[in-house]
């Protein structure tokens, strides 16, 4: 059997201590999505006036003096295509990308039924990222002009999805081209995509890493615990002995069978007094919630919160279970919630 209260080393040995790449991306996501929610009914009138040739949106966002690297940022989003996924492409380009009797790299795909050849200009280059292509929150706002490499970067967004590479590079999201065009198809497919992305990235403000760190545990328990699991994000319960009104609060709260869980969430890369608080409280909420029947949690990580040892200590000593930030530990997690609720 796992053992699932841990102490601060074995916590230590499962923890990732800094922010997640995916979760990093989110919270840079959420810092650029006004300027790409005011700049949308653009990007859609280029999309939809490019009717002629699968080329003849590079015209036109040149013509319009569109930011190259705004409409670029568009597509990431749409194709859910980012950071991580971009570099690996970078990495992986002369293995994936054949090479024209000219040597130069291209790919073939479908357009209106017709097989379409593009040549790249720039591509590959040593370090593909998203500050290269100029679509990271510090230089997004700068304006680019086409050129090369963004233009290499949009053709695949748009048109990869059919060519014969696209699952090799992880490319099959990548169908915005197909649309191109296509006005009601283009407005509903852009505007739902949009309406997913303010749901992943929203309710966070000053603390939006926290939030989205709490989102993702959320998210997990809901894919891998049955539907009779109530699962309550900011939730409370209400316990004998605690006066307060509503309840005593927590990150996440799981019900079931009339039995409940608590857990607390605190992911600090640097330090700050988040964890003290904590765990000045944690002593009382587990003798209030066992006293009650109910069971305590703590998913904890992050290099900051582990520089205050002894705050992290008194937090492992008052919980019934206590993970690290990791896939893996959320799968203990849940686990230890299928054996507490049944």
């Amino acid at each position: 059997m796992p053992k699932f209260n841990r102490d601060i080393e074995e916590l230590k040995a499962n923890a990732t201590l800094w922010w997640p790449e995916e979760l990093m991306e989110k919270n840079a996501l959420a810092n650029v999505l006004p300027l790409l929610i005011k700049s949308q009914d653009d990007f859609l009138s280029l999309l939809n006036l490019s009717k002629k040739h699968p080329f003849q949106l590079f015209d036109l966002i040149k013509v319009a003096k569109y930011p190259a690297n705004l409409f670029l940022k568009h597509l990431v989003v749409l194709s859910d295509y980012g950071g991580e996924p971009i570099q690996r492409l970078g990495r992986s380009f002369k293995d994936i990308f054949p090479k024209d009797k000219k040597g130069n790299f291209y790919f073939e795909f479908i357009w209106n039924s017709e097989t379409h050849k593009y040549v790249f200009e720039e591509l590959p280059i040593r370090g593909l990222n998203n500050k290269k292509l100029s679509i990271d929150g510090e230089n997004l706002s700068d304006e680019r002009e086409m050129d090369g490499l963004i233009k290499d970067m949009i053709a695949i967004l748009l048109f990869a999805s059919t060519s014969d590479f696209s699952n090799q590079a992880g490319l099959d999201s990548c169908e915005v081209g197909s649309l191109l065009g296509d006005e009601n198809a283009l407005k509903l497919f852009v505007k739902q995509r949009y309406i997913v992305v303010s749901r992943i990235t929203g309710g966070a403000k000053a603390n939006r890493l926290g939030q989205l760190a709490q989102t993702e545990v959320v998210d997990f328990l809901q894919e891998v615990l049955d539907d009779d699991y109530n699962i309550k994000r900011n939730g409370s319960i209400n316990l004998k002995g605690y006066d307060k009104k509503g309840g005593m609060p927590f990150d996440i709260v799981v019900e079931r069978n009339d039995k409940a869980i608590g857990i607390e969430i605190s992911f600090q890369v640097t330090t700050n007094s988040t964890i003290e608080r904590k765990s000045g409280q944690s002593a009382d909420r587990m003798k209030l919630m066992h006293k009650n029947g109910y069971k305590l949690a703590y998913v904890l990580d992050g290099a900051g919160n582990f520089q205050r040892s002894s705050a992290l200590s008194t937090i492992c000593a008052n919980s019934d279970c206590t993970v690290a930030y990791t896939i893996s530990e959320f799968k203990v997690l849940a686990d230890w919630i299928k054996e507490e609720l049944g």
